[in-house]
């Protein structure tokens, strides 16, 4: 059985979202493949307030660093009072292959798409929105799995990048997407491409690729007198697969160089590559 069949078996991919600003993704559940998602049932998302687990009439959810310094930090009793409250296993208890609690934060290793299919297959994902100048480090050695970053900058808190690991998780969920390809022939895609095995032409994008998608066009053919390439209106699909994948290659190379150090290029990339470079 395959990942994608023993995915549409179970039930819903449920998220939890622990924040001191919940009304942010009231517009994040509302639009998109995250609120298809929801309406049919294929994932499910609870937003928590953790001024909801404090006890004193200012629901104070920060305090001072201890050894001083500038800016709040992130209590740790809302948030462990939370994550009881919604019933988190235990860290000790925890299996991260099934349910997964992260916090997000700059400190965090990198998320990327293999990150979004390993999350999209599990059963539960707590994020935990980070704010002020970060969070007590008790919450991170004793109840989350991993800090994940979207990215080498500072946010004012996690809230934006946990709607991007929503979203980024959700699309790749089956029956979410219009078209199940969609998430597999992209950027970052994770299809197969037997094509390649036979000595054709390989995909542009795929997991023996690991390049960056190609442009795309639609019609008008000819628009403000830019027209489209002429490859495209040819009809030949091995020329077309061809100038996708040279196109891939030639954006990859542009804008991230350093993915082609895990691709697997075949002699005629490698030959075009050098052309590009010169």
């Amino acid at each position: 059985m395959d990942d994608e069949t023993a995915h549409s078996m179970r039930a819903a991919l449920r998220f939890d979202i622990l924040t001191i600003f919940p009304d942010f993704f009231t517009s994040v559940l509302r639009y998109g493949v995250v609120a298809r998602a929801l309406q049919t049932g294929i994932a499910n998302v609870h937003i928590t307030d953790l001024r909801d687990y404090t006890h004193d009439r200012h629901r104070t959810v920060d305090d001072r660093p201890f050894g001083g310094g500038e800016g709040m930090v992130l209590k740790p009793e809302p948030i462990f009072a939370a994550a009881d409250a919604l019933g988190v296993t235990p860290r000790p208890q925890r299996d991260t292959s099934r349910e997964t609690v992260i916090m997000l934060s700059p400190q965090g290793q990198p998320f990327t798409q293999q990150i979004a299919r390993t999350l999209a297959l599990t059963d539960r994902v707590v994020l935990l929105c980070g704010r002020y100048e970060g969070v007590d480090q008790r919450v991170v050695d004793h109840l989350c799995d991993q800090q994940i970053s979207i990215g080498d900058y500072v946010l004012s808190g996690g809230e934006l990048a946990s709607a991007a690991v929503l979203d980024a998780t959700v699309r790749l969920l089956p029956g979410v997407l219009g078209n199940a390809d969609s998430s597999h022939y992209e950027s970052f895609g994770a299809a197969s491409d037997g094509a390649a095995a036979h000595g054709e032409v390989p995909l542009a994008v795929s997991p023996a690729a690991g390049l960056l998608d190609y442009p795309h066009y639609t019609r008008p053919a000819d628009f403000r007198g830019w027209s489209i390439p002429e490859v495209l209106a040819g009809g030949n699909h091995t020329e077309i697969r061809r100038w996708r994948r040279e196109r891939a290659l030639e954006t990859t190379l542009r804008n991230r160089p350093d993915l082609l150090n895990a691709c697997a290029l075949s002699r005629q990339d490698r030959e075009l590559l050098k052309k590009l470079e010169g």
